[in-house]
């Protein structure tokens, strides 16, 4: 049992990480500021909704993917981890990432699924993290990973509803701060991938 704790810890770290809801506020505050109240809680729902169901179908058809492609867990745990090391060395650098890139998209509905679902909440660093969570799972923390993507997408759309008072109240430069450290965390849960990754390959 402790070791489903420690599971589930490690899972809910690295999707906060990844997907960081305080972070990316300023990110929905830009791409809706232009749109009604009512039209801002319809965004927030359907990209976090659209967001989840992208993960849960990896979650669950990952292990499928795998065979179809003829993909083995070392190369998918390497070039996910450089990956995700890309992400956080990026947030670290204060550089928008490639990933995040918002700037071609127009303020309407439209933005739930792009770029708000897909790739900023539901990106391939989110994609990489849930599928990595679940490479040799059980049923059981199969589930948990389930669990607390649902989780995050709930803190992710309460921030997104709430994100005006947010950024007054938090302030813009200590959601940088906590971008940062955000960063280096995803920098490290990447090298760590890495070096996992690297030991399956040469069974060390």
């Amino acid at each position: 049992m402790e070791n489903l704790y420690t599971y589930a810890l490690t899972v809910f770290m690295s999707f906060f990480a990844i997907m960081n809801p305080i972070a990316n506020t300023p990110i929905f505050l830009g791409l809706v500021e232009d749109e009604t109240k009512e039209n801002k809680k319809k965004i927030a729902k359907l990209s976090t909704m659209t967001a989840f169901l992208i993960v849960v179908f990896f979650v669950i058809a990952g292990k499928f993917i795998f065979e179809a492609f003829g993909l083995t867990i070392p190369a998918f745990k390497i070039t996910g981890g450089l990956l995700i090391f890309y992400v956080g060395f990026e947030m670290l650098m204060s550089q928008k990432s490639k990933i995040h890139d918002s700037s071609n998209s127009e303020a309407n509905i439209g933005m739930a699924i792009s770029p708000l679902a897909i790739p900023i909440l539901a990106g391939p660093g989110t994609i990489v993290t849930a599928m990595n969570s679940v490479t040799n799972a059980s049923f059981i923390q199969i589930g948990i990973v389930i669990a607390i993507f649902g989780l995050m997408i709930a803190l992710t759309y309460i921030a997104f509803i709430l994100s005006d008072s947010i950024v007054r109240k938090v302030g813009a430069n200590l959601i940088s701060v906590v971008g940062k450290l955000m960063g280096l965390v995803l920098a490290i849960i990447g090298t760590g991938m890495v070096t996992e990754g690297i030991k399956l390959t040469y069974n060390l």
